[in-house]
């Protein structure tokens, strides 16, 4: 049975604009019932520990999906999201692999989170599994490799695009954009057609452009795990 560590955003408020954010729920649902169906055990855990603010924005009705649905039929499912570890609890050797779900409030966060950043390092210097969807390759922003280069520096990634922040009309409001980020770290950069799905396996390291991606970013990461 592998255990999979999902990781999620405690930030919930979005610039200074007045409104929430916080992580994507299709980002969440999607990869959580991948593994779940596939047998792993999982762990929920978030900086600040406790119920991860949900993006409002997720939940309206255009944005449902058959996993999302099922996680509102799921009461088992709510409890363990409503008390998530706190971050500075988790030993990431305790787990094979990790996985980070979007929406903006990692931006915010996750991006800037000792201990985010020391799991992942843990992980990717050991060359073990960790994928990131939509937002959440905010979370390589500080991270090295044991040499002290930028991790994502020559690997394959993807994840939100300029356009479709563009899309969403925040392109002003979020600290970083990430598709600007990652090219700045030296990462190859690549994306699909805006929310499409598109993702990129680079060794262990999984990423997915969108929310759209999410599914199939958790299928890739659990072969991995299988391999």
């Amino acid at each position: 049975m592998p255990k999979i560590l999902m990781i999620l955003t405690s930030h919930d408020r979005l610039g200074d604009t007045g409104e929430k954010t916080g992580f994507w729920l299709e980002e969440f649902a999607a990869p959580y019932y991948v593994f779940k169906d596939a047998g792993a055990e999982i762990t929920l855990a978030s900086p600040q520990g406790g119920q991860p603010p949900l993006d409002p924005k997720s939940d309206a009705e255009d944005f449902q999906t058959d996993a999302t649905r099922r996680f509102k039929e799921d009461a088992e499912a709510q409890e363990l999201l409503a008390n998530t570890t706190r971050l500075d609890e988790i030993y990431p050797t305790q787990y094979d692999a990790v996985f980070y779900p979007g929406g903006h409030g990692p931006m915010w966060d996750l991006a800037e989170n000792a201990d985010s950043r020391r799991i992942i390092e843990t992980f990717v210097n050991g060359d073990r599994p960790l994928g990131a969807v939509c937002h959440a390759p905010a979370v390589f922003r500080h991270t090295q490799t044991e040499a002290g280069e930028p991790l994502v520096k020559g690997r394959r990634v993807t994840g939100f695009t300029n356009g479709e922040e563009e899309g969403v009309g925040l392109t002003d409001v979020v600290p970083f954009l990430l598709e600007d980020m990652l090219k700045e770290k030296g990462a190859e950069y690549a994306k699909g057609e805006d929310w499409a799905p598109y993702v990129l396996v680079d060794g262990k390291l999984v990423t997915g452009q969108n929310p759209a991606s999410s599914e199939e970013a958790a299928k890739k990461l659990l072969a991995l795990i299988e391999d």
